[in-house]
């Protein structure tokens, strides 16, 4: 069985990238297709719009999330919709640990 180091890597910087605790609230606000805006982000998980914008950046830049302009605001939704299931399973064996 032969390892791709490359996919490997964009694993790995993928879970750093969700690894905190207001990037998986923003991921699951997101699941099912849900598009939100900063405002509504920010509102949602009662945190200062500023470090929503910045989680939303983060999240962005490892291509975790997929942005689009409309009108003046811009709208967050997942690259990848699957990643709520990853999360779900950490929950669950989080759950079942005892």
């Amino acid at each position: 069985m032969s390892i791709n180091t490359a996919d490997l890597e964009h694993a790995s910087d993928t879970l750093k990238a969700i690894a905190h605790p207001i990037r998986i609230s923003i991921i699951e606000l997101l699941d099912n297709g849900t598009e939100l805006n900063v405002t509504e982000i920010h509102q949602t998980l009662n945190i200062e719009q500023a470090v929503a914008s910045h989680h939303l950046s983060i999240l962005k830049n490892k291509n975790v999330l997929i942005s689009n302009r409309i009108g003046k605001n811009c709208v967050y939704r997942l690259k990848h919709p699957q990643l709520t299931q990853v999360l779900n399973c950490i929950k669950t064996c989080q759950n079942t640990k005892n």
